[in-house]
């Protein structure tokens, strides 16, 4: 029990953490996770202007920054392994399969299979319906580094 609460304090630090970053303050996005620690959540709300299609206006969200989205939550997904250690996104397959329309949308992702350093996940958008819109799947690298201490909650 005392690993499980260590982990869900270290899952609740990355997301603090990355929820204070710059490019999640530019998107308008919060990432959380679920209780039981195997999905991870992004959500973009409200949607910018400047993140739909074309000129911007009431069109559907651009493919550029679905394929962002998923790139990100594909690659968190390492932190359900290990939230204490760096990742990155290796390979990345998308399918969109209906225009995400609204004011804003959500991402889910989790890890299908994995070893010891490669995970292979996948993750789904949907629009505020609900609808399913966009998936993916990928593979993600575990690293050998760790974030810094300070980013940690295990930190002394």
């Amino acid at each position: 029990m005392p690993e499980e609460t260590n982990k869900r304090a270290q899952l609740d630090r990355y997301a603090q953490a990355f929820n204070a970053s710059q490019i999640l303050k530019q998107l308008s996005g919060a990432i959380s996770f679920s209780q039981a620690g195997d999905r991870a959540f992004l959500r973009i709300d409200p949607i910018q202007p400047g993140f739909r299609g074309g000129m911007g206006g009431t069109a559907a969200v651009n493919g550029g920054l679905l394929a962002a989205v998923f790139d990100f939550v594909i690659g968190i997904t390492a932190a359900l392994e290990d939230p204490t250690r760096r990742s990155a996104t290796m390979q990345l397959n998308m399918t969109f399969e209906r225009p995400v329309e609204g004011d804003w949308f959500s991402a889910e992702s989790w890890i299908d299979r994995g070893g010891k350093s490669t995970l292979f996940s996948s993750a789904v958008i949907k629009d505020q319906r609900g609808e399913v819109c966009s998936r993916a799947s990928g593979m993600v690298r575990l690293s050998n580094l760790s974030w810094p201490k300070d980013w940690q909650t295990d930190a002394p």
